[in-house]
């Protein structure tokens, strides 16, 4: 297990554990999130306990030509229920990512350091947003990182049916019309499998994001 300091450096991620574990300590600046992100690690801790930076093999991804649509979302998609935006809700997404309930969830992983580390990434440019909006109200929505052609995922919520899936199902069609190559889920979930997300091996998808950040 490497520890870091101050030092903006990572280890070689070959060096993660079998969980994907590389590193943990260090901070959470701006220079040390993109070092991390151009190299095919991220941060995921919970409140009060040191940083820890993973790079899992294999990596959780979807392409985002093999988006599945299922014919349920596809009239949700067309009925006018919901409307769709990018980046006119940055704070209020975050907001609602750190503290709405999730099922056989105590808390959330999105510390107060982390809501602010990844606001600044959102102000320069970085940290993106995705929402969902019902008669004038948030209700769901999702953001994460953007660098070159890939989307670098970190959380979504949703407050009403389906209202998530709106917004990453148009997300994904917007950065597919962007040439965005690939859209880092980072771990599985049986919510994105059903989208069409899938396990791709570290060094394809290190291959890919060398590819397309120029890292």
């Amino acid at each position: 297990m490497y520890l870091l300091n101050n030092e903006l450096f990572f280890p070689p991620i070959a060096m993660a554990d079998d969980d994907g574990l590389l590193a943990i300590g260090g901070d959470l600046s701006t220079e040390r999130l993109l070092l991390a992100y151009r190299t095919g690690i991220f941060p995921w801790y919970n409140e009060m306990e040191p940083i820890c930076w993973w790079s899992p093999d294999p990596r959780f991804v979807l392409y985002p030509a093999d988006l599945k649509i299922s014919s349920s979302m596809k009239t949700i998609l067309q009925n006018g229920k919901y409307r769709f935006t990018i980046n006119r809700a940055f704070t209020q997404v975050i907001q609602n990512c750190k503290s709405i309930t999730r099922k056989d969830q105590e808390g959330t992983w999105i510390s107060p350091a982390m809501q602010k580390a990844y606001s600044l990434l959102h102000e320069l440019g970085y940290a993106h947003s995705a929402e969902t909006w019902m008669d004038g109200k948030l209700v769901g929505g999702l953001y994460g990182i953007r660098l070159g052609n890939l989307f670098f995922g970190e959380s979504m919520f949703n407050v009403k049916p389906n209202a998530s899936k709106f917004a990453f199902i148009n997300y994904v069609q917007q950065l597919q019309k962007e040439h965005v190559q690939l859209i880092d889920c980072q771990l599985h979930t049986a919510h994105l499998e059903s989208l069409g997300a899938k396990m791709i091996s570290r060094k394809l998808f290190t291959d890919i994001l060398a590819a397309n950040t120029g890292t």
